[in-house]
């Protein structure tokens, strides 16, 4: 059978896929839940020496949640969701916690653990942004 060029569809480009709007929920819930696990577990010791590995955890965690929300929606607006959950979470630690109690304590841990948990994540966000400004920037064309 022969299709007449006349009356043939044209290539169209495929649309890219919708993102997951419950995939992208669960992960910025998951950054949520990530700063309130860190903050609780902040205060590790072995034996008598602190062991604040939760700061490190909340690093690698946050950076790979950013990745996944940008992987699934391609914007990085949308890719900040799980910084912001993050930060909601720890903000909302500092306050109060369970019964009135406070789950932050004075110590040099809970300095760290805002600036290591999204430093991180926030380079990525910056590298992101500059590689999508410089795809947009083409270079002049030589003139002869």
């Amino acid at each position: 059978m022969t299709v007449d060029p006349a009356t043939a569809l044209p290539d169209v480009p495929a649309l890219p896929p919708e993102p997951r709007k419950g995939l992208v929920a669960l992960l910025v819930f998951d950054g949520l839940l990530c700063a309130i696990l860190s903050v609780m577990f902040l205060g590790l010791y072995i034996g008598s020496v602190p062991f604040p590995i939760t700061i490190l955890l909340a690093a690698v965690i946050n950076l790979l949640l950013v990745m996944a929300v940008n992987s699934e929606t391609g914007s990085l607006r949308t890719a900040m969701l799980p910084l912001g959950a993050w930060l909601l979470g720890f903000l909302v630690c500092l306050a109060v916690g369970p019964g009135g109690d406070q789950l932050v304590m004075a110590d040099w841990r809970i300095l760290m653990l805002p600036i290591a948990a999204l430093a991180p994540a926030g380079g990525y966000l910056f590298s992101a942004r500059i590689k999508a400004i410089m795809q947009t920037t083409r270079p002049p064309a030589p003139q002869l």
